[in-house]
């Protein structure tokens, strides 16, 4: 019997084997490829850059010297009816967009950018471009893109050295700065006014008003 258990414990022990070195090279390389897994893939940085791109030439636009001055051609005031095709403002409408998208409505913007681009804005087309793919949707962003080089029949199209153009401004404008100012405080409760008048709704289809223009003439005279 005590032959048997002490075998029996013998086969029970557990086999004690030298520990083997820690492969340093190895872990690295695990550890780089977690890494690489974590990495933005194309379509991440493609959308974050289309992003980047349309905040500079949302700037751009609303900086532009005239800019208050279109919004109001569009502002609904005690003298003016329901905004109709033959009233509208094409740049307003953009401008508009623009100052939308800055303040952070930008379903709103997008309902403006697509009346502007309705109207023939290539410029409205090209923001509508940027967003949908800073959205990563790819097929209504190349569906504005094709609008933009070749649906609007009225203009002649930009060609690819003027698309180029206006990417390498983005991206100077990104590293560099500008002197395209982003909107101020007050323009801001200005747009989240205009939101209120639509409770219940992610979209302002309100026009701007007279208060919103003036808001917008003084942060022109401030810049």
């Amino acid at each position: 019997m005590t032959a048997t258990i002490e075998a029996l414990l013998a086969d029970a022990q557990i086999p004690v084997s030298t520990p083997r070195r820690f492969d340093v090279a190895a872990a690295l390389r695990r550890l780089a490829a977690d890494a690489s897994r974590r990495t933005p893939t194309v379509e991440i940085a493609r959308a974050a850059q289309a992003g980047q791109r349309l905040g500079v030439v949302c700037r751009w636009v609303l900086n532009e010297p005239d800019a208050a001055e279109h919004v109001d051609r569009i502002a609904e005031g005690p003298d003016r009816g329901p905004l109709t095709g033959e009233e509208m403002d094409v740049e307003g409408a953009l401008v508009f967009a623009c100052l939308l998208y800055l303040t952070g409505h930008p379903e709103s913007a997008q309902f403006w950018w697509q009346l502007a681009a309705g109207a023939g804005s290539r410029a409205a087309a090209y923001c509508l471009h940027l967003y949908h793919l800073s959205m990563g949707e790819s097929r209504r962003a190349w569906h504005w893109f094709h609008q933009l080089t070749h649906s609007m029949a009225d203009t002649a199209p930009p060609d690819a050295a003027f698309i180029e153009g206006l990417e390498l401004f983005a991206r100077y404008v990104r590293t560099n700065g500008s002197r395209a100012i982003a909107p101020t405080g007050l323009l801001e409760c200005e747009v989240d006014r205009l939101a209120a008048r639509t409770p219940g709704s992610s979209v302002i289809v309100a026009r701007p008003d007279r208060q919103l223009v003036a808001r917008l003439q003084e942060f022109a005279a401030g810049r």
